[in-house]
């Protein structure tokens, strides 16, 4: 109770006119093989039999509990599984994770609920229960068509379970998204339009089209694999802005793509500077209040966070977001929407005022980078291509 005293009382640095909206993120912490260049909170399930499912729905909904006070009254416009691989649930604990949601909090009727889907986890009974509970949007982890570069990736499908999924998704779910990575390991151009050509033969409505990052803390970092220069990487990403266009998408986030009325709704909430409630193993969550906006991070390793999370301690750190930061974890977001953000949108969800960040954007407008109005900033061209610079003229010194 003094956390969440605390959190509504205690006096601030900033004054928010009025909360954002509200998202549920649920992470699933196993899968069945580490990827070489995942660098998200994901365990591969070493143990006997199945990973603990119970064990884990039980932590989640004692997380969720323990949460409450904190979004009291708030609603829930959108619910993202993320892992790991969470379509390794089954249908009966997929099941009793969403009727715990919807029995401890608001969500609306009409909510985008997401669940990302390895191709290597496809059942197409097992999915068609999992869209009959509630789930109206997959996610689904294709990477690549191509064996080569799948097996390059460590991804534990082939290129025809790729496409039996696809054919799944596409029969069970009107809304679903692709995730598409290019830049591979020895890929050609060629490669890259057969994948992106492939992938739009199957009619999904949404494309998450990703260069290959070598993260800190991965295989790949440690051992580089050879990948296409700088010429044939930027030859591969202005091919597949052309095409996605050509088709019918709209590039409306630096790597999102969507039809008409198909965008992401919880990313678009988190690119908005939006507030999201974490739970699961090492989730992060962003929570605002009328004078401070604070950050979580639960408890990495899966059986930490199920020993804490049953104590009704699975928040392990937790931190004020200070005003010197607020600006450039607001633009970090916002700056990566094509169409930028409304001025308005900066001070309701910063508490700041525009003159606090008048000198960063002056730089900003000088270099080409953005254009702006009294109403409305947004990157140009130049500025979506230099999208690291751009974002880093908001940090404090």
């Amino acid at each position: 109770m003094a956390q969440v005293t605390q959190a509504f009382l205690a006096p601030g640095r900033i004054r928010l006119p009025a909360v954002p909206p509200l998202s549920l993120y649920v992470h699933f912490p196993w899968c069945v093989r580490k990827c070489p260049y995942c660098d998200f909170n994901s365990h591969e399930w070493k143990g006997e039999g199945d990973f603990p499912e119970d064990a884990y729905l039980d932590a989640l909904r004692a997380d969720l509990e323990s949460a409450l006070p904190l979004v009291w009254g708030r609603r829930i416009h959108t619910v993202f599984i993320g892992g790991g691989t969470p379509s390794l649930l089954s249908a009966k604990g997929l099941d009793r994770l969403l009727s715990d949601i919807r029995a401890l909090l608001p969500v609306d009727a009409d909510a985008e609920i997401t669940l990302e889907a390895n191709p290597g986890t496809f059942e197409a009974e097992k999915f068609r229960q999992f869209r009959e509970m509630g789930v109206n949007r997959l996610s689904v982890g294709i990477q690549s068509f191509n064996d080569r570069h799948l097996k390059a990736l460590g991804r534990i499908h082939d290129s025809a379970q790729a496409r039996r999924a696809l054919e799944v998704a596409s029969k069970v779910f009107d809304n679903f998204n692709m995730d598409l990575m290019f830049a591979l390991p020895g890929q050609t151009l060629e490669e890259c339009k057969a994948d992106v050509e492939t992938a739009l033969s199957f009619g999904s409505p949404h494309l998450s089209l990703y260069h290959l990052t070598l993260e800190p803390n991965t295989y790949f970092a440690k051992y580089p694999p050879p990948l296409p220069d700088d010429d044939t990487s930027a030859d591969m990403q202005d091919w597949i802005h052309a095409r996605a266009l050509e088709a019918g998408f709209e590039r409306y986030e630096v790597s999102a793509y969507a039809k008409p009325h198909h965008r992401s709704k919880h990313n678009l909430n988190y690119w908005q500077f939006g507030d999201y409630l974490g739970i699961g193993a090492g989730a992060h969550g962003k929570l605002s209040f009328p004078e401070r906006i604070l950050r979580q991070i639960r408890y990495k390793h899966p059986t930490s966070y199920i020993e804490q999370a049953l104590k009704q301690e699975a928040v392990q750190e937790e931190h004020e977001v200070s005003t010197a930061d607020l600006p450039f974890e607001f633009m970090l977001n916002a700056l990566r929407l094509n169409e930028g953000f409304p001025v308005h949108r900066f001070m309701e969800r910063t508490g700041l005022t525009m003159n606090s960040i008048e000198a960063p954007l002056r730089e900003a407008e000088a270099r080409g980078l953005i254009t702006r109005d009294h109403q409305h900033i947004a990157p140009t061209p130049l500025g979506q291509r230099f999208l690291n610079d751009l974002q880093g003229l908001f940090l404090k010194e």
